[in-house]
C-alpha cells in the first residue's frame, strides 16, 4: 500500500479523496494555484504544492509539473479526481514513466475508452448498441454537413475527449451545424487540449442511464447497479439518483453485463462508468468516463461501497475484495449539484465570496463539498460550491430527506440552484420518475425562481422524515 498520495485536483473531488486516504492512514499532498492558496483542500492536506497561476492551462493542466511535485513530496502515487487530466492517457504515462503509480486505469485503457471515438469503434467491434453516427474523427464543416445528411438531424456535435457537457453542441438544422462544429471543437481544445469532434444522432429526451464498474489488474470485473443522470442543462448533470426509476430487474442485469463486457473489452482496471442513452427498451452505450465521476456518492450510498478505497487498493494492485453476488442495491439514494448558478437566468455563472455557508446534518444526509464560509467560488473553474446526497428506503422517502436537507442549506453571498432544486423535487414530473428536460428548458418556469432567489438562500418549507 502507499505511504503517501498526491491529488491532482481541487475542491470538492479533492477533499473526498484525502477523507478516505487519511482514513486508509495514507499520508496527503494537495497541489493549489495561486488563487486556491487558502483553499479547503490546501488545509486539509498533509502538506500542500503550489503549481502556477489561476488559469487551469498554467497550473492544474500542466501535468510535468505536478508529477515534479509528486516526486518532490515522496508521493508514491498520484489521483487525478475527475475533470483536468483525469482522462489523459498522456499523463497517466508521465505519471509511470517517472515511477510513480497513477491511480486509474492504464494509459492503453484510456486510450482506447477515454477518447470518445475509440471507445464507440471498441463497442460497435463487441456487437454493443451505440448511437448512430460516426467511429472516426470529423476533421472539416464540409464532412460534418455530409455525416449529417446521413445520419438525419438532429446531430450532436461531441468532442472526442469531452465531459461533463463540454464539448458537446447539438446542431437541429442544417444552419445550426457550423456554429455547433466551431463550438465543440474549441471546448474540445480549451477544456481538454484535444480539438478532435465527431458526430451522432441526437436523441431527444432519452434516459441517461450510466453503470459503475470496478475492475482489478487480475482481470475481476464487477458493476453496481445504474445511475439516472436525466436531469441536466446544457448537457450537464444537475440531479443524479440509483436505482433509475425506469430501470426493471430485467433491465438492469442487461445494462450490467453491457458495462461488464465494456470493461473487459479493454482491460479496463480501477472504477469507470459505461453511460448509455435509454430510448424506450432499447439501450444505447454512449461513452465510458475512465474515471470516478462527480455522482459516485450515489453508487457508495445504496451499495455501502468507498469507491475511492478500491480505486486505491486497485491500483496498489489488491484484488477486488467485492464479487458480483456480493454487491447488493439497499433503497434509493439522490444527489443534487449546489451550483454557483442563478436558474432564474439560464444557470448563468455567479461566482463570489461565501458570506454564510452552513451545511444540512442528520441521518442518511452526506454533504461533499471543498468549501467553508468566508470561501470564494472562483470564475477559473467550475462552479459546484457542494454535492447534497441522501438516502431512503425508496424513492419516496430519499425526496423527502433531500428536500429537507436542501431546506437546510443556508448559502448566501452567491446565488444557487437550491431554488432550483427544491421547485424541481416538488413537481409531479420529478414525483412521476419523468426525466424533467421539459422543465429544465422552460425559461418561464426558471423565471419563476427568481423570486425565491435571494443571495442564493430561499424562503424555507418545512418536510419531516421520520
Amino acid at each position: 500500500m502507499f505511504d503517501k498520495v498526491l491529488v491532482a485536483n481541487r475542491g470538492e473531488i479533492a477533499v473526498r479523496v484525502f477523507r478516505t486516504l487519511s482514513r486508509m492512514g495514507i499520508k496527503t499532498v494537495a497541489v493549489y494555484s495561486d488563487v486556491d492558496a487558502g483553499a479547503l483542500h490546501v488545509r486539509v492536506a498533509d502538506e500542500a504544492v503550489n503549481i502556477g497561476p489561476a488559469p487551469a492551462n498554467q497550473s492544474y493542466l500542466r501535468g510535468e509539473v505536478i508529477i515534479e511535485a509528486a516526486k518532490a513530496a515522496g508521493a508514491g502515487a498520484i489521483h487525478p479526481g475527475y475533470g483536468f487530466l483525469s482522462e489523459s492517457a498522456d499523463f497517466a504515462r508521465a505519471v509511470e514513466k517517472a515511477g510513480l503509480v497513477f491511480i486509474g486505469p492504464s494509459a492503453d485503457a484510456i486510450d482506447k475508452m477515454g477518447s470518445k471515438i475509440a471507445a464507440r469503434q471498441v463497442m460497435s467491434d463487441a456487437g454493443v448498441p451505440i448511437v448512430p453516427g460516426t467511429t472516426e474523427e470529423v476533421r472539416t464543416l464540409e464532412r460534418a454537413r455530409e455525416v449529417a445528411v446521413e445520419i438525419g438531424y438532429p446531430v450532436a456535435v461531441k468532442a472526442a475527449g469531452g465531459g461533463g457537457g463540454k464539448g458537446f453542441r447539438v446542431a437541429l438544422r442544417p444552419e445550426d451545424l457550423a456554429q455547433a462544429f466551431d463550438g465543440a471543437k474549441g471546448e474540445g481544445e480549451r477544456f481538454f487540449g484535444n480539438s478532435t469532434v465527431y458526430l451522432e444522432r441526437y436523441l431527444e429526451n432519452p434516459r441517461h442511464i450510466e453503470i459503475q464498474v470496478l475492475a482489478d489488474l487480475h482481470g475481476n470485473v464487477v458493476h453496481l447497479f445504474e445511475r439516472d443522470c436525466s436531469v441536466q442543462r446544457r448537457h450537464q448533470k444537475l440531479v443524479e439518483e440509483s436505482p433509475a426509476p425506469a430501470v426493471g430487474p430485467e433491465m438492469r442485469q442487461r445494462i450490467g453485463d453491457i458495462a461488464v463486457q465494456a470493461a473487459k473489452a479493454v482491460g479496463y482496471s480501477s472504477a469507470g462508468t459505461v453511460e448509455g442513452l435509454l430510448a424506450g427498451d432499447e439501450y444505447f452505450f454512449l461513452e465510458m468516463n475512465t474515471r470516478i465521476q462527480v455522482e459516485h456518492g450515489v453508487t457508495e450510498m445504496v451499495t455501502g461501497t468507498d469507491l475511492i478505497e478500491e480505486q486505491v487498493r486497485i491500483a496498489a494492485g489488491e484484488p477486488l475484495r467485492l464479487s458480483q453476488d456480493g454487491v447488493k442495491l439497499t433503497g434509493h439514494a439522490i444527489e443534487c449539484r449546489i451550483n454557483a448558478e442563478d436558474a432564474s437566468r439560464g444557470f448563468l455563472p455567479n461566482p463570489g465570496s461565501l458570506t454564510t455557508y452552513d451545511e444540512p446534518t442528520g441521518h442518511h444526509i452526506r454533504v461533499d463539498s471543498g468549501v467553508t464560509e468566508g470561501s470564494v467560488v472562483e470564475r477559473y473553474y467550475d462552479p459546484m460550491i457542494a454535492k447534497v446526497i441522501v438516502w431512503g428506503e425508496d424513492r419516496a422517502e430519499a425526496t423527502e430527506r433531500m428536500l429537507a436537507a436542501l431546506d437546510d442549506f443556508a448559502i448566501e453571498g452567491v446565488k444557487t440552484l437550491l431554488p432550483f432544486h427544491r421547485a424541481l423535487l416538488e413537481t409531479a414530473q420529478w414525483r412521476d420518475g419523468e426525466t424533467c428536460s421539459d422543465l429544465v428548458a422552460d425559461r418561464e418556469w426558471l423565471e419563476t425562481l427568481q423570486s425565491t432567489q435571494q443571495s442564493g438562500d430561499a424562503p424555507h418549507v418545512q418536510h419531516s422524515i421520520h
